[in-house]
C-alpha cells in the first residue's frame, strides 16, 4: 500500500497569509502579549506570564479525522486534505480570538456571534465536503460527523504584569507596545464576513490578548515531584521486558538535527499541504521528508543514520527557549506567526531504540509503515491518545511527568521520552485515523484482536535547557513544544512520528537481533 505523490494543495492559503500578515508587527513582533520579552518591564528581556482572572482563551473543536476509521483509498487524498482546511480554520478563528479581546470585553457575545459561530458554519462546509468524498467512491461517511462543526470557548489562565495588572499597561518611554494591528483582520475570513462587531483599530492600546503559553501552572519542580514510575523502569526512563520474551534491542544513531532539518508539514497527517502541521518539526534519519515526499522520495533519499539501511524518518516537534530572543521561523506560517516563538533548542542527545515484546517474539514491520504517538491537540481533545513523558536526567526512574514540563536541579538536564504502539494489524501501512492500524500491547504484553508484535520505536531526547524559575506566580524563561497555536504549548500536546524505511536486510537484522537477546546497532 504504497503512497503516491500527491498535487500541492494549500487550502485557505491566501486568508491564512492575510491572517500571518495581520498577526505580525514591524520586526517581527506579535500581536499577542508575552509571548516573549515583557514589552511593560523596562529591565527586563525574560517571558513572564501569570495566572489572572479567566477569558475565553482559546477553541475546542472536535477531532474530525479521529473519528474517520475507514476511508476508501480512492478517496483518502481528498480527505485528508479537508481535513487539513478544518485545522487551518481552527488557527484562523484562534487568531480571531487572540487578537479581538477589547471587543469582547465590550460585548459578552462577540467570541460566539463573531469566532464560534462562523467556525461552526465553515465546519460544517467541509464535513460536508468529507462526507461527499467518501460516499462519492462508495464508502459510508460515519453518522456521528454532523454532529462535530460547533466549537466552544475554552477558558485558561490569563497573563498578568508582576505588578498585578493584566497585560501590558500604558508601558512607560521607550517601551513597545504589543497591541492588536491597525484594522485587525487578523482572523481573515474566519471573522470578516461573520457579522457582529469587529474589533477594528479602535482595539489598539487596549485590553491585551490571553498568552498562548506556557503559563506557571505547567511546570513542575521535579525534585519534589511524587515518585510515579512503575518497577522496571530503568535510569533512562525506558521500560525494561523483563526475562521473557524477546529481550534484546537494536539502537539506530541518526543524530540530533545538527544539519537544522525543519519544515511545518506532516506528510503522514496532511499529504500535499503546506504548513500542515502548524508548528516545526525535527526531522533525523531521511532528508527528504516534507508534504510532498512520495514513498518512492522516501525510499531514495539520503540519511543521517550512521547505518545507511536505515533511512527511516523520525521527527518531532522542536523544543523552544522563550527568552526573548527570535529564530529563522519567527515571520513564517507555523513559526512565530502562529505562537511558535523563541529559540529552537537541539537536543544535546537523541537516542532511538527498538525493542521487542515481553510475551513472544516480534515479526519484522512493512516498508513505509506510518506510527504517530502522542496527540499533538491533547489539550483540546482530552488525553484518550495522550503519550508523553516528561523528566530530568537522574530522575527518570522515579518521575515521569504527563501535563507538566520539569523544572531540572543543576547539573541535570530536560528529557522527552516516548515508547510507540509496538503491534499492527498485519496488513495496513497506515489507517485513515492514522492509529486504528497499529495500538499498543494490553496489560499482559500481548497483542489484542489479531495484531502481531513489532519492535517497539523508543525515542528518547535530552536537552541542556536553561531551569526556568517561578516568581510570585509567573515564570520567567519558560520553554516549550511547539504546538497548534489553540493548544497553547501544553506539555500533554508533545507527540512523535515516524515512518519506516529501513532496508529489508537491515530490518531482518533487527528482529533478528531482538529475538535473539542480543543489543546491536
Amino acid at each position: 500500500m504504497g503512497r503516491n505523490a500527491r498535487k500541492r494543495r494549500s487550502p485557505l492559503a491566501v486568508r491564512a497569509v492575510a491572517a500571518s500578515a495581520a498577526l505580525a508587527i514591524g520586526g517581527g513582533g506579535l500581536v499577542w502579549a508575552n509571548f516573549y520579552a515583557s514589552a511593560h518591564e523596562k529591565d527586563s528581556t525574560q517571558n513572564s506570564t501569570k495566572a489572572a482572572t479567566s477569558q475565553v482563551a482559546t477553541i475546542e473543536c472536535p477531532d474530525v479525522g479521529q473519528q474517520l476509521t475507514s476511508v476508501p483509498d480512492r478517496a483518502r487524498g481528498e480527505v485528508d486534505g479537508e481535513l487539513a482546511t478544518l485545522d487551518q480554520q481552527i488557527t484562523e478563528a484562534y487568531q480571531r480570538l487572540a487578537t479581538t479581546r477589547d471587543a469582547q470585553a465590550r460585548d459578552a457575545s462577540f467570541v460566539q456571534n463573531s469566532v464560534l459561530q462562523p467556525l461552526k458554519d465553515r465546519r460544517a462546509n467541509i464535513i460536508d465536503r468529507i462526507q461527499l468524498e467518501i460516499t462519492r467512491v462508495g464508502g459510508t461517511a460515519p453518522d456521528s460527523l454532523d454532529g462535530l462543526a460547533p466549537c466552544t470557548g475554552q477558558a485558561v489562565e490569563v497573563p498578568q504584569t508582576n505588578d498585578g495588572q493584566t497585560g501590558d499597561g500604558q508601558g512607560g518611554e521607550g517601551e513597545e507596545s504589543a497591541s492588536p494591528a491597525p484594522g485587525d483582520e487578523a482572523g481573515g475570513d474566519a471573522g470578516g464576513d461573520a457579522g457582529g462587531e469587529d474589533a477594528g483599530g479602535d482595539d489598539a492600546g487596549a485590553t491585551p490578548p490571553v498568552s498562548n503559553g506556557p503559563v506557571a501552572a505547567d511546570f513542575q519542580d521535579i525534585t519534589t515531584a511524587q515518585r510515579n514510575t512503575q518497577p522496571g523502569v530503568g535510569a533512562n526512563g525506558l521500560a525494561a521486558n523483563g526475562r521473557s520474551g524477546s529481550r534484546g534491542t537494536f539502537t539506530t544513531r541518526c543524530g540530533t538535527n545538527g544539519n537544522d532539518n525543519h519544515n511545518t508539514d506532516n506528510v503522514i497527517v496532511a499529504p500535499g499541504v503546506t504548513n500542515g502541521a502548524h508548528h516545526l518539526h525535527d526531522y533525523v534519519g531521511n532528508q527528504n521528508n516534507d508534504a510532498f515526499a512520495s514513498d518512492a522520495d522516501l525510499a531514495a533519499a539520503d540519511t543521517t543514520c550512521q547505518n545507511q539501511g536505515d533511512k527511516s524518518s523520525y521527527f518531532w516537534p522542536v523544543l523552544r527557549l522563550q527568552d526573548g530572543t527570535q529564530d529563522f521561523d519567527q515571520n513564517n506560517a507555523g513559526g512565530g506567526t502562529e505562537g511558535n516563538v523563541g529559540k529552537i533548542l537541539q537536543p544535546a542527545q537523541a537516542q532511538l531504540k527498538f525493542v521487542g515484546n515481553k510475551r513472544g517474539k516480534v515479526v519484522a514491520m512493512p516498508s513505509a509503515l506510518r506510527i504517530i504517538t502522542g496527540d499533538a491537540k491533547a489539550f483540546v481533545n482530552g488525553n484518550a491518545n495522550a503519550n508523553v513523558n516528561w523528566s530530568c536526567t537522574g530522575f527518570e526512574n522515579k518521575v515521569q511527568l504527563e501535563d507538566k514540563y520539569p523544572i531540572c536541579p543543576q547539573g541535570s538536564d530536560v528529557v522527552r521520552t516516548t515508547n510507540f504502539q509496538s503491534c499492527w494489524d498485519g496488513q495496513n501501512i497506515d489507517s485513515a485515523n492514522h492509529r486504528t492500524h497499529v495500538a499498543f500491547v494490553q496489560a499482559d504484553g500481548t497483542c489484542a484482536n489479531g495484531f502481531k508484535a513489532i519492535p517497539q520505536l523508543q525515542v528518547r531526547l535530552v536537552y541542556d535547557v536553561p531551569a526556568p524559575t517561578i516568581e510570585n506566580g509567573t515564570v520567567v524563561n519558560p520553554y516549550a513544544v511547539d504546538s497548534f497555536p489553540e493548544n497553547l504549548h501544553k506539555p500533554i500536546t508533545d507527540h512523535n512520528d515516524f515512518i519506516n524505511f529501513f532496508s529489508a536486510n537491515t530490518m531482518n537484522k533487527l528482529v533478528k537481533c531482538i529475538n535473539s537477546g542480543k543489543r546491536c546497532q
